[in-house]
């Protein structure tokens, strides 16, 4: 992944709050132990990613992805009291590793694991959800949305991650995960049930608000 990086984004991460020692224990352990380490959401994303849920207070939070846990962990500082991160993920390797470090946390009876595919798993939730975050397969993101957008309550949040796909969306032959990307900015732009901003953080997060 070519994240978005300059000698400004240098400058915004030196001036934004630090993670917690677990936080900074996980992340030094994804970028020496896991071949695939841009898949974790990183210092800044991270930060950026608890403030939202600071800022929203949910009391349930879905994450499509959970990769090792590291944005879990983050939505989870923002929780409402008694709320709660539902995190799905395929990989049960990664998934150990995850709900090793969040054992150590306060987070730890906060953050629910569902190992499946998140297509099959989603259907069955019964809660209302307060903020979903798709960080799963590229091609599945529409299929997501489309599966989330009736249990989100009036006001709830989607922010999805790899929007910008290290620039790729531009290229006029896209490959089928970028392709499945540009399709869902579309989507998402021309359904007035939500509107949206795209930020430019990282490889791209956009945030969607459900009127």
């Amino acid at each position: 992944m070519e994240e978005i990086k300059n000698v400004l984004t240098d400058y915004a991460e030196a001036h934004t709050s630090a993670e917690s020692p677990i936080l900074a224990e996980l992340r030094e352990y994804c970028y020496r132990e896991m071949s695939d380490s841009a898949m974790l959401s990183g210092f800044y994303q991270g930060r950026v990613l608890s403030m939202l849920s600071h800022m929203i207070k949910p009391k349930v939070v879905l994450e499509i992805g959970t990769y090792l846990g590291y944005s879990a962990l983050c939505f989870a500082e923002g929780l409402a009291d008694g709320g709660k991160v539902i995190t799905m993920d395929v990989q049960e390797a990664t998934n150990k590793v995850a709900r090793s470090f969040v054992a150590r946390t306060e987070y730890a009876d906060r953050i629910e694991f569902l190992l499946g595919q998140a297509t099959d798993l989603i259907p069955e939730l019964t809660e209302t959800l307060d903020l979903v975050f798709i960080d799963a397969d590229k091609t599945n993101y529409s299929n997501y949305f489309d599966l989330v957008i009736d249990r989100l309550r009036p006001d709830g949040f989607i922010i999805a991650d790899n929007v910008l796909w290290s620039g790729k969306v531009l290229d006029a032959v896209k490959d089928a995960d970028t392709q499945a990307l540009a399709d869902f900015s579309e989507k998402i732009l021309a359904d007035d049930r939500v509107e949206n901003v795209l930020l430019p953080i990282r490889d791209g997060l956009m945030v969607i608000r459900k009127k």
